[in-house]
């Protein structure tokens, strides 16, 4: 089975601080409103905002700004339009890197985008520069009194791409993003906690070579730079 991410961890770690900071608000309520104009503002129709609605509750989002943030997407109430956008580029070292940005201004997202790349050492490049290295799979992260032999048998009659474990005992699951409703149900079944279920864009292969010391620190410090701008939902890297 696939290894686990580093970056991976290092986002989970940094989403539940973006939470208590109420942070992740901004960008969730983002997402919630987009998803609602595209697939309509009713869970029970659209996979994807029954997610994020139940993402939302998990960071204690308080139940009337989901309710507007869904109204804004299905345009009952007034808000910004953002478009969603993802760019491509390699970071220090050669590191691959995708970016999923939503936002009501293209050129201030671009601007602040090529400024991280520009003052840490990257570039940002074309469109399809990158993409090719990356699939799109439905990702769980759970935690609770379970082996991996345990979650392969569970799991035997779904799509499922791997299984991985962090040092932090929590256990990473990727399946055919199709499935991702029924294997997230099928671990609460197991009696586990769903930390986080996403759709995600994970590498097809990993950067075999792994950096170390201040080559890591550099890479990893330019991620976290990427993920800190208000106007980016998600980074992706091929790095280990």
């Amino acid at each position: 089975m696939a290894g686990h991410s580093k970056w991976s961890q290092i986002k989970h770690k940094k989403a539940k601080l973006d939470a208590k900071r109420g942070k992740a608000f901004t960008k969730l309520i983002k997402e919630i409103t987009v998803c609602a104009r595209l697939g309509g503002g009713d869970p029970d129709g659209n996979a994807r905002l029954r997610l994020l609605i139940e993402k939302a509750k998990e960071i204690n989002m308080p139940q009337q700004n989901i309710i507007r943030g869904i109204k804004k997407g299905t345009g009952e109430l007034p808000g910004a339009q953002y478009e969603g956008m993802t760019y491509e580029g390699y970071g220090p070292h050669g590191i691959a890197v995708l970016v999923e940005t939503l936002s009501d201004n293209k050129n201030r997202t671009v601007a602040e985008l090529r400024h991280i790349f520009s003052k840490k050492g990257g570039n940002l490049s074309e469109s399809g520069s990158v993409a090719w290295m990356f699939e799109n799979l439905g990702v769980i992260h759970v935690s609770g009194n379970t082996t991996e032999d345990q979650l392969l048998e569970t799991l035997i009659d779904y799509d499922v791409d791997s299984i991985s474990k962090d040092e932090d005992h929590l256990f990473t699951i990727s399946c055919d993003p199709k499935e991702l409703d029924k294997v997230k149900h099928a671990l609460e079944n197991l009696g586990l906690k769903i930390e986080a279920a996403n759709l995600e864009w994970l590498p097809k292969e990993t950067n075999k070579n792994t950096l170390e010391g201040a080559q890591a620190e550099k890479a990893y410090g330019f991620l976290e730079a990427l993920d800190d701008l208000d106007d980016v939902q998600n980074v992706y890297t091929n790095l280990v």
